[in-house]
């Protein structure tokens, strides 16, 4: 007989007094990370985990933002999954790089309710954070609950002392979510272009049935112009001059006389841009001669004009007279 698992969440009664605000910009991030993992491993429920990030204020929390972890291969036995720790160490530090008030403050996956794997799973994230939050998205959950409720919930950790033993634990903390201008603007943005044609899907099925539109029309005007060359066909000279309008309007990229004239220009451009080049780097070398040459003039300049230098020595030379005495250190020796 199967002893079913001990829940480890505390009953209803026991609340959290935690302050938790949520932005909607996660809560489009994992909804997006579950649809996406769904089609690429084509499972209807895939293992979802990332990470949370936010600000806190003593017992005030902010979730601001989300991303993806990744978890390490299994090499044992064990169900339990394993973080990639270094993975998660990289994005991180990216992240604070760009937000610098961003801190990590919890972790996310999919599951209808907490058990023993996220408590396993929270054990490893303990090292970032002393009392690392758990959102977790419900979508079997979704019908269940009213239309103004997300079928999202957060936990918080902590532990329960049960028959003289403690254990780790999740207590449902409550949330709100708080929007700011441009977070609002952003998503009815979203829910509109997904309604009202004007996202990227839609967007790209109307470029796709103007091209096809295109390409019939032309595979039309192809086949009179075939059945008029045959004899099949009744010539239309307005409809033929209109073609050969059209077809005169079109570049004639593929003449042999526009190759020619194309390819010169070409090539008169490049030697242009490559005279430019080639006189920067002239007008560089020539800078950098003329300042080598002053530090070559100073630096001889410098070694005469010492006492006992070549400068000094013919000077002496000069006033001593033919007696052989030079002149050194203020006096003729």
């Amino acid at each position: 007989m199967q002893v079913d698992e001990p829940s480890v969440v505390l009953p209803s009664t026991t609340t959290s007094t935690l302050s938790l605000s949520l932005h909607p910009l996660p809560i489009l991030n994992i909804s997006e990370h579950l649809t996406r993992l769904k089609l690429q491993q084509n499972k209807s429920n895939p293992f979802v985990l990332g990470a949370l990030l936010g600000t806190q204020n003593g017992r005030e929390v902010e979730i601001v933002n989300t991303f993806e972890l990744a978890v390490v291969p299994q090499t044992d036995d064990t169900d339990e999954p394993r973080v990639d720790h270094e993975f998660l160490v990289t994005r991180r530090d990216q992240y604070k790089q760009v937000f610098p008030s961003l801190e990590f403050i919890g972790w996310y996956s999919v599951a209808p309710v907490p058990t023993s794997l996220h408590i396993a799973l929270h054990n490893q994230f303990t090292t970032y954070s002393s009392t690392p939050l758990l959102l977790l998205l419900q979508p079997n959950q979704m019908n269940l609950q009213g239309q103004n409720q997300l079928p999202l919930k957060a936990y918080e950790p902590t532990q329960e002392i049960r028959e003289r033993k403690s254990r780790a634990v999740f207590v449902e903390a409550p949330f709100n979510v708080e929007t700011g201008e441009a977070e609002r603007i952003a998503v009815d943005w979203t829910a509109k272009g997904g309604a009202g044609g004007t996202s990227l899907t839609s967007h790209l099925a109307t470029q796709r049935a103007a091209i096809k539109m295109l390409h019939d029309r032309i595979l039309v005007l192809v086949q009179y112009v075939a059945s008029v060359i045959e004899g099949k066909g009744k010539p239309d000279h307005a409809v033929l001059r209109s073609l050969s309008a059209l077809i005169a309007s079109l570049p004639a990229s593929e003449n042999t006389q526009f190759r020619e004239e194309f390819e010169m220009e070409y090539a008169d451009v490049q030697i242009t841009a490559y005279l430019s080049a080639l006189t920067k780097s002239t007008n560089i070398l020539n800078d950098l001669v003329d300042k080598h040459v002053l530090v070559s003039a100073a630096s001889r300049e410098g070694q005469g004009s010492g006492p006992g230098g070549p400068r000094t020595r013919a000077m002496g030379r000069r006033f001593g007279g033919g007696g052989g005495h030079d002149w050194e250190g203020g006096r003729f020796h």
